[in-house]
C-alpha cells in the first residue's frame, strides 16, 4: 500500500499500491512521519448497517452453539422473524457460512438461503504513544471482504 500522508487536519494513506511514489512516504507540507516504535495500531469497528430484529452479527469471540441458538430461537415459532441476515467480516465468514448451512440441515427444507458478497472500507488509527506533541493522529484504510446470508422460511411442500 502507499505511504502516510497529512490530509484535511490528519494522516492518511494514500491507497496506492503502484504508479508514481509507490514505495516511497509521501508527506505533505514537508513535516515527517513519526517513527514506527512510537506509534500504537488500533483497528477501528466497521461501520455497521441499521440493526433490525433479524440481523445476526457473526463474530469470532462468541462460542459457535450461542450463535446457532439465537439463530434458531430468532427463526422458531416463538421468535417472530420469518427470515434473518447473518452478517460474517473477514475472519467470520466461515462461521457464518457454517451457521446458515446448519440452520439449513435442521430445518428439513423448510429455509431458504441467499448469501451476497461485499467488500467493506475499514480504518485503522495510529496513536502516538507517550505524549502526543499535538501530533494528529494517523489514519490507514483497508478493504475487508463481508458475507450477509438472508436465511427465510419456505412453506413446506404438501
Amino acid at each position: 500500500m502507499g505511504g502516510w500522508r497529512q490530509v484535511s487536519g490528519g494522516w492518511g494513506c494514500s491507497g496506492r499500491a503502484g504508479g508514481r511514489g509507490a514505495g516511497r512516504e509521501s508527506r505533505g507540507a514537508g513535516a515527517p512521519a513519526p517513527p514506527a516504535a512510537e506509534l500504537a495500531l488500533r483497528r477501528r469497528l466497521p461501520p455497521r448497517l441499521p440493526r433490525r430484529p433479524g440481523d445476526v452479527y457473526v463474530n469470532m469471540q462468541t462460542d459457535f452453539k450461542a450463535q446457532l441458538s439465537r439463530c434458531q430461537k430468532l427463526l422458531g415459532p416463538g421468535g417472530g422473524c420469518a427470515e434473518i441476515c447473518i452478517h460474517g467480516l473477514g475472519l467470520a465468514i466461515n462461521r457464518a457460512i457454517n451457521i446458515a448451512l446448519q440452520l439449513q440441515a435442521g430445518g428439513a427444507g423448510a429455509l431458504r438461503l441467499a448469501a451476497n458478497t461485499s467488500t467493506v472500507p475499514l480504518a485503522d488509527g495510529l496513536e502516538p504513544q507517550g505524549d502526543a506533541d499535538g501530533r494528529p493522529p494517523l489514519a490507514q484504510a483497508r478493504n475487508n471482504s463481508a458475507i450477509h446470508i438472508r436465511v427465510c422460511r419456505v412453506a413446506p411442500p404438501p
